[in-house]
């Protein structure tokens, strides 16, 4: 009897095996775990073979053209709760069923990340601990010294369940949180302590400016070169949200220019960064790999959901293998 063909893509972090127990999906099934990106041919082979899909994330973008390579095709799962990369309407018109899985505690992992990166910054982290492992002390030349954030105001693109959470943390750092979206109120801005200005106030004012904000037509490369240029020479533009809000290829010549005086980015145009990126060379970048809402907490929501959906599927589809 034939097996059904189940495709994990995107599990960079070969965490999904690892955080579920798959023996029962295994003992009837056929899984392929692809922990590189696949694009092109590599990627339309395995359309062409699966009877299931599971997306970690929207690592790998399937639109109407690709899905249609997938004709065995009769269930996509997809990690966390939304994929927009995946064109769910040509899968509906085909009445393949579509899942997902819960978040678990991502928004806070995100957060964490936000901070994590807006400390690298301003602490100067990434040189510090460069000139320790080469055996140094102290740089030989005579170099700013790294920031205090108390006292500074942080500007916060999106005041969402990501956005509070941050503002929360500037405020216990004793920051002057100020924010910014395209449906602010005073009103709202003040439920969490904090004052709405204008996007231009805010970007020509704020020390650190956080985006916050998912991506719509009217805030795709929000951030372009004429608000890029009306930040301040010490700021730091850090974005762990989506790199489609920020125009990024007027982004390395606005830092030219030192406005911003840093960038510290999680998200990219093209994911993974080439190797020969000169994103990665930068020094006035702090830079790291998508990592927001990768958390071994929500890996393991991802990884429990994934197989609880696969074993119902499993359990309703026996009579097709």
């Amino acid at each position: 009897m034939t097996r059904p063909r189940i495709a994990v893509l995107g599990d960079y972090e070969r965490a999904l095996p690892r955080l579920a127990d798959w023996t029962a999906i295994s003992a009837r099934a056929e899984v392929g775990f692809h922990h590189e990106p696949l694009r092109g041919a590599a990627l339309d082979a395995v359309l062409r073979d699966a009877d299931v899909l599971v997306l970690v994330r929207d690592r790998t973008p399937l639109d109407a053209a690709r899905l249609q390579l997938a004709q065995r095709l009769k269930l996509v799962i997809y990690t966390g709760t939304r994929n927009n990369t995946l064109d769910t309407e040509a899968l509906q018109a085909r009445g393949i069923p579509v899942a997902n899985t819960g978040w678990g505690p991502s928004k806070e992992s995100t957060c964490e990340m936000t901070w994590a990166l807006i400390l690298a910054a301003v602490r100067q982290l990434e040189g510090q601990m460069a000139t320790m492992r080469a055996g140094g002390w102290r740089p030989q030349d005579s170099l700013p010294l790294p920031g205090v954030l108390q006292g500074k105001r942080l500007g916060l693109i999106g005041l969402g369940e990501i956005g509070k959470r941050v503002a929360r943390v500037g405020q216990a750092f004793g920051m002057e949180v100020v924010t910014w979206s395209p449906r602010m109120t005073p009103e709202r801005a003040a439920e969490t302590g904090v004052t709405a200005v204008s996007l231009e106030t805010l970007l020509s004012t704020s020390r650190i400016v956080s985006l916050h904000l998912v991506p719509t037509p009217t805030t795709t490369r929000l951030i372009d070169a004429e608000r890029l240029a009306l930040m301040r020479p010490d700021a730091i533009l850090v974005n762990t949200s989506r790199a489609a809000l920020v125009d990024m290829e007027a982004l390395p010549h606005a830092l030219d220019q030192k406005r911003p005086g840093m960038a510290a980015l999680d998200v990219y145009d093209a994911e993974p960064v080439p190797p020969d990126a000169p994103l990665r060379q930068r020094r006035d970048v702090v830079i790291t790999p998508h990592m927001g809402f990768v958390s071994e907490p929500v890996f393991a929501t991802f990884a429990k959901g994934v197989v609880g959906a696969l074993e119902t599927w499993l359990r309703d589809a026996a009579d097709l293998y």
